[in-house]
């Protein structure tokens, strides 16, 4: 396998009434936006239209993993982030 630029994610929402965030990490930012608002994203994701809100990129699938670890527990973050959806 060879090694591939990996983007850890925050992504964002209005819909449905309240805010929220999703943390999570791939290969190919545009497929899986495409894969969450479609639906076959994550089962918490679904039934609503996400915008990528911040984004990072890693080396590493493991460095990309921990950092979203670490974003998933970074709540003040996420929040100040959500702030942003218009």
């Amino acid at each position: 396998m060879l090694n591939e630029i990996c983007y850890v994610y925050v992504l964002g929402t209005k819909d449905g009434g309240r805010a929220q965030t999703y943390v999570g990490w791939t290969n190919d930012l545009d497929k899986r936006l495409a894969a969450h608002n479609s639906g076959k994203g994550a089962k918490s994701t679904r039934g609503r239209q996400w915008q990528i809100l911040h984004t990072e990129e890693f080396k590493t699938r493991g460095e990309a993993m921990s950092r979203e670890w670490h974003l998933k527990r970074d709540r003040k973050f996420r929040k100040e982030l959500l702030e942003t959806i218009k």
